[in-house]
């Protein structure tokens, strides 16, 4: 079991490494197996080199604490899986309810928003289905409802990771995933009113329903103690119709590095 929660951990790590860290937060729930022996979680920090939105040719860099825990009646909180209940309690398949949160974005990261206005930070409602394949090929999907500036935004999210031990110490992972966008979602984020066109100078625009993005991913970890390891990511982040063609666009394909240290409790 624990070495069921180091490789869920080193995939999971790798929802942080896209290039706007917050947007990918919550694409998919990763928990330690099925029903735990005992109540379980992990504290951590991590440096991320990204972009300053989805779309944008800008870098910027984020240093963000991590903190989860996991109940063996099912329960979870945390800042990487939001807070949910795992209804499966099998290390083969998990499915449940969660909360998260979108975080919005601000219009002064950036230049190239001038004119858009802010994005508020909203809650999201959801669920989740993950099916693990074999000890380190696990498929992961999520639905989460709620962002946007109408709180009206649908993301579904789906995903597979590969872990697997190249030593007693050393580990390496690797990470595909894609998600579509409703309309809602893409009018905040990719879209131009005709009011936002006037305060910023962009031709109206309004996508549509569709494939927001694709995501590769790659990670190598150590583990130092029993208890504390460390993590190197690198992603790479695509942009695909709609959201690749919309005005705030300039850079549709870009990667993200990513240098964590987390410590078992």
């Amino acid at each position: 079991m624990k070495n069921s929660l180091k490789s869920l951990a080193v995939i999971g790590l790798l929802s942080l490494a896209a290039p706007n860290a917050f947007a990918q937060a919550f694409d998919a729930v990763r928990l330690a197996g099925g029903a735990a022996e005992k109540d379980r979680g992990s504290v951590g920090l991590a440096v991320i080199a990204g972009m300053a939105y989805q779309g944008a040719d800008e870098r910027r860099t984020l240093v963000l604490p991590g903190l989860d825990y996991q109940w063996r009646n099912g329960w979870f909180a945390g800042t990487r899986n939001g807070i949910g209940y795992n209804f499966g309690q099998t290390r083969e398949l998990q499915y449940g309810l969660r909360v998260t949160a979108d975080f919005g974005r601000d219009e002064s990261r950036s230049d190239a928003l001038r004119g858009m206005g802010d994005i508020d930070p909203k809650a999201e409602f959801g669920a989740f289905l993950n099916y693990s394949l074999s000890k380190e090929i696990t498929l992961t999907s999520s639905l989460r409802y709620g962002s946007g500036n109408d709180s009206a935004g649908m993301l579904f999210d789906l995903g597979a990771g590969y872990s697997t031990k190249l030593s007693a110490l050393w580990r390496l992972g690797f990470g595909a995933s894609m998600t579509l966008a409703n309309e809602d979602y893409m009018q905040s984020y990719f879209g131009v009113s005709a009011a936002q066109s006037a305060s910023s100078g962009y031709a109206a625009y309004r996508p549509e329903f569709g494939l927001r993005d694709v995501r590769a991913n790659a990670s190598l970890s150590y583990q130092i103690t029993p208890s504390v390891s460390v993590l190197t990511t690198l992603s790479v982040s695509s942009l695909q119709g709609d959201a690749k063609d919309s005005p705030l666009t300039r850079q549709a394909t870009s990667a993200t590095g990513v240098a964590a240290v987390s410590y078992e409790f």
